[in-house]
């Protein structure tokens, strides 16, 4: 590990309580994916010895049009830790976060281990538990969202917080390729999308985070969440918003955005 990549990797920290601060451009290359993930591991192991305990991953930028507003053009990952998840229905006060955006998913939950680089679709629908419909907060610590995809993953995959419903189904006859999405801020229709918009499909995309992280020898294990990816454009939140995600055939979560 580099000192720049300590570098990196504190400012990143420090902005979480101090504000956003400018691009990486001095630390990181933006297509420097080697050194993007090593910011991200000092980070997460800083914080898994701060008591944190990780409870799965997400999968980003998994569909074409987040990719575009992001202007990136791969899929990503970070780190799902156990005081990120909001309760369904739940509040989430408006000062946990710096420029938060919104975004519908699919979630799943594994009943057995993933443990290898080569995971299948096949594979993955077969060790799924249970699938939930999900929303993703997203947050940015680089100023204005202008990330680029370096900027992004050492910065855990832009990530905040996450909600699952409390009532996930069964995979078996559930159709999550052309399950449609809605996502409602305030009554209104802000966001709407489709399963297959997660690589074509959300098994793909778990697939492809089941065996990145297996090949890093950070296998996905039973228990574990994983959300697969946003089902359509992300959207920003205002204090005092509401928020539904509704995803055909799967279920409902929601959450509201708390003023002050």
């Amino acid at each position: 590990m580099s000192e720049t990549w300590e570098a990196a990797a504190k400012l990143l920290r420090d902005a979480y309580t101090g504000g956003v601060v400018a691009p990486l451009r001095d630390y990181l290359d933006p297509v420097d994916v080697v050194g993007a993930y090593g910011v991200q591991e000092i980070n997460t192991r800083f914080w898994e010895a701060q008591g944190r305990q990780i409870v799965g991953r997400k999968a980003g930028l998994t569909a074409k049009a987040v990719q575009k507003q992001l202007g990136v053009d791969q899929p990503d990952f970070g780190v799902l830790f156990d005081d990120m998840r909001v309760a369904d229905g739940g509040v989430l006060p408006a000062g946990s976060c710096i420029q938060p955006k919104a975004e519908a998913e699919i979630a799943f939950i594994l009943g057995t281990d993933l443990p290898s680089a080569e995971t299948t679709a096949d594979d993955v629908a077969a060790a799924v538990s249970s699938v939930h419909a999900a929303i993703e907060i997203v947050d940015s610590r680089i100023a204005d969202w202008k990330i680029t995809f370096a900027d992004t993953v050492a910065d855990n995959g832009s990530s905040a917080f996450f909600v699952l419903a409390d009532e996930g189904r069964s995979l078996e006859g559930t159709d999550i390729y052309t399950a449609g999405m809605v996502m409602e801020v305030n009554g209104e229709i802000v966001s709407v999308g489709v399963g297959a918009a997660a690589l074509g499909n959300p098994l793909n995309a778990a697939a492809w985070l089941a065996s990145t992280l297996a090949a890093r020898g950070e296998p996905l294990k039973a228990g574990d969440v994983l959300l697969a990816g946003a089902l359509g454009p992300m959207v920003p939140l205002n204090p005092g918003d509401h928020v539904v995600a509704r995803v055909g055939g799967i279920g409902t979560c929601s959450f509201t955005y708390a003023k002050g």
